[in-house]
């Protein structure tokens, strides 16, 4: 299946020549180097409000207009960016409202990026109208094919302008009904009983912090005042470019939005992707990362994704800035492609000479010339791309899926109890993804509340949050012949926060799943359990279920402590499907074996036939199959037909050798 805006892998990023303003042979310089770097497409406009209204109503649209009629002339696509995500200096200082007031009660100064209130009706009215005069004035440019809008939202603002947006927000969610939301949040819990809708306030370090569910309240009010704020600044672009497709670059799996529900207002959903390479282990970077481009491509339904920014080098924001090695980036970028991405997108361009990111790599460095390394590996990239043009709107087809879930995140990082120390959600969901990418096996990321029934294995890591639905929906799928997993500490409070009665998991997933779970033992660092499954002992760490069968298979026990010889692993029968349960959190090499019985069960094949060697990812999108090698060694794989190679257009079959950093497109 063919899905996309372009005909072509987009090959460019972030270009912001206003900071180049005085020095106009910069510009046409870039237009040269460009072209050697075979770059297609430029993202302007990000940061350039002040450039565009350098004061309140007077506007100055001359040097954009230069620039994008240059990028045109050069066969360049353009994705013009809304400024939203820095504001100029005269608004803040003559609307002072519009600056965020800190969870400590003090309103910041001007400064930054992302300073701005999100409820602010001044700001929101400011940025209505500098998009919609660049809706207007660009609406029939030819270069113009994506509104890039705003810059990696985040953030959240504590002002009375906030508050009283939150307690509006309260009202809706439970039906103006303070007896419910004492209830729901389970307030006479320390007397915090409310009266009054005035009471309430954004939780606090010196205030009210303890009430989990008024904490997933506040994130979800908080992510849906970014939604609203995007939907907000969209109306004009909707309204006079309707066919000019919409995006915003997300980040990583950051927690401060729910993804999963923005990305549902996206034409297309982008992503900047800043991996770690060469700083410790470069295939759990790997992972993690491919784990993060499935999800993002997920989010999109299974379209292609853009992959909005990267770095051609180095990055200035962490602790030690380790340059890649020499062909790592082109092989991070190829991952990208191999995952959904239909472009290949940097931060950026040209390095800034000043500022706060003048040390963050780009292509083209201070010395100015094409003369580098750098240079050279994305103007090698950017003519591989080019070849495989083939590959732009397809489709991966997965029928494994992996529920990361935001909500639930949010959950399992907010309520008190067990080990408060080792609860990583995130890591547990790409420590089941692990064997499924190393085998080649697509899998998507799904939230709880998708649709499950496409999917042969659906698996559910530290699932401890069910929203509305969610287990009727898995009850229904395992009864239809689904097969559901589910891990520790599953099933027990609802959206709210509040635990379920009877014993967890809650309600009929006790039947689902065929146990009750009586119990959870929380293991500091250094103490451990073992499970014994299939006559192999695996270290359990961190949380033990100690659970009853009630009518489900056991598949492996515990060896130790007052609970050896429990279940530790379990296998129902519910209608025409499987409900799995497995107790306890491990390393990992428990994951992988029992997933490896999973894809033999249930006959989950590998995308190809092809084998290769520990270190080799190997990955399917349409007809074209992506190997890469990520060990810091020369891997070996073995091709089990011929194919052509799509970069040099020669056949290639039997025993491949791919040295570190190498990548094979093969059709």
């Amino acid at each position: 299946m063919k899905e996309s805006i372009f005909d072509h892998i987009i090959h460019g990023g972030d270009y912001n020549p206003d900071q180049w303003i005085d020095t106009p042979e910069i510009w046409d310089e870039d237009m040269r180097l460009m072209n050697l770097a075979h770059v297609n497409s430029a993202t302007v406009g990000i940061f350039a409000w002040g450039m565009l209204e350098p004061e309140e109503g007077v506007y100055n649209f001359e040097w954009m207009d230069k620039l994008l009629d240059m990028l045109h002339k050069n066969g360049k696509d353009v994705i013009l960016a809304t400024p939203s995500g820095a504001r100029p200096n005269w608004l803040a200082q003559k609307y002072p409202e519009v600056l965020r007031v800190e969870e400590s009660g003090i309103r910041n100064e001007y400064g930054v990026r992302h300073n701005h209130c999100l409820t602010s009706p001044i700001y929101r009215e400011k940025v209505r109208s500098i998009n919609r005069l660049l809706a207007e004035r660009y609406k029939d440019h030819p270069a113009v094919k994506m509104w890039h809008i705003s810059n990696e939202y985040c953030g959240e603002c504590h002002c009375e302008l906030c508050q009283e947006a939150f307690r509006e927000w309260l009202k809706k969610e439970y039906h103006n009904s303070l007896d419910e939301l004492n209830f729901k949040w389970w307030n006479g819990f320390w007397s915090h009983q409310v009266t009054d809708w005035s009471q309430i306030n954004s939780p606090k370090f010196r205030g009210e912090n303890h009430v989990s569910a008024m904490k997933l309240a506040w994130k979800r009010f908080v992510s849906e005042s970014h939604i609203s704020f995007f939907e907000n600044e969209i109306a004009p672009l909707k309204e006079i470019t309707p066919n000019i497709p919409i995006t915003t670059n997300f980040m990583k799996m950051y927690d401060g939005i729910n993804y999963q529900d923005f990305a549902k207002k996206l034409d297309l959903v982008s992503w900047d992707n800043y991996p770690a390479w060469d700083k410790g282990n470069n295939e759990n970077e790997a992972l993690d990362t491919a784990f993060v481009h499935d999800a993002f491509r997920t989010m999109g339904g299974g379209k292609p994704f853009f992959m909005m920014e990267s770095t051609p080098s180095l990055v200035n924001w962490h602790d030690v800035n380790k340059l890649p090695r020499p062909n790592r980036q082109a092989l991070s970028a190829i991952q990208a492609v191999a995952h959904g991405a239909d472009s290949v997108q940097y931060f950026q361009w040209r390095k800034s000479r000043g500022g706060h990111e003048k040390f963050h790599g780009a292509v083209v460095d201070h010395c100015g010339h094409e003369n580098t390394r750098v240079f050279k590996e994305v103007s090698t990239l950017g003519e591989n791309l080019e070849k495989l043009s083939n590959v732009v709107g397809e489709h991966c087809n997965s029928k494994v899926a992996i529920i990361c879930d935001w909500e639930n995140g949010w959950a399992v990082k907010s309520f008190c109890g067990y080990n408060n120390l080792q609860r990583d959600y995130y890591h547990e969901c790409t420590k089941w993804y692990a064997t499924f990418w190393k085998k080649g096996i697509s899998v998507d990321i799904i939230a709880m509340d998708d649709d499950y029934s496409k999917y042969d294995l659906v698996i559910a890591p530290f699932l401890y949050m069910l929203k509305e639905g969610t287990i009727s929906r898995i009850e229904s799928y395992v009864k239809n012949g689904g097969n559901f997993l589910a891990t520790y500490l599953s099933g027990i409070v609802d959206k709210d926060d509040l635990c379920f009665l009877g014993g967890f998991p809650g309600n009929e997933l006790k039947d689902v799943f065929g146990i009750w779970v009586e119990e959870t033992d929380s293991l500091p660092e250094g103490m451990k359990n073992v499970v014994e499954y299939k006559g192999k002992e695996y270290d359990a760490i961190n949380f033990c279920d100690i659970l009853h069968s009630k009518g489900a298979d056991v598949l492996a026990t515990y060896k130790q402590d007052f609970y050896s010889e429990t279940p530790a692993v379990t296998e129902n029968n519910y209608g025409k499907g499987k409900a799995y349960y497995t107790a306890f959190a491990n390393k990992g090499d428990f994951f992988e074996d029992f997933s490896n019985s999973l894809i033999n069960e249930h006959n989950i094949a590998p995308d190809t036939d092809i084998k290769a060697e520990d270190g080799i990812s190997i990955r399917k999108r349409g007809n074209t199959i992506f190997v890469m090698n990520f060990a810091d060694t020369e891997k070996e794989l073995v091709l089990d037909k011929e194919y052509i190679n799509l970069i040099t257009n020669e056949k290639i079959s039997g025993k491949v050798t791919l040295s570190v950093c190498e990548y094979l497109v093969i059709e």
